[in-house]
């Protein structure tokens, strides 16, 4: 089976083991040939310890509850983001 998984930017962490992570994924719009990008916003859990602003990698595991369904592997650094 193939595990998903997702790099994001961290935009919340006001829940105690869990944190909000913004993915953007550019699309082409069909008929004015524009790129849009699309966010979407999953909640993963961490155990990592990771700060509002943080790129991250995150990965599809069993649920932890009604809504989250990810957890944050890493922590990507600055030298691997460039």
């Amino acid at each position: 089976m193939n595990v998903k998984t997702f790099k994001g930017k961290v935009i919340s962490n006001k829940m105690q083991k869990t944190v909000v992570v913004a993915m953007e994924s550019p699309k082409k719009h069909p008929k004015y040939d524009k790129r849009i990008k699309n966010t979407t916003k999953l909640k993963a859990r961490d155990e990592v310890g990771v700060m509002v602003g943080d790129d991250v990698i995150i990965e599809e595991c069993k649920p932890f509850s009604k809504d989250v369904s990810f957890k944050v592997l890493s922590k990507i650094s600055k030298e691997e983001n460039k």
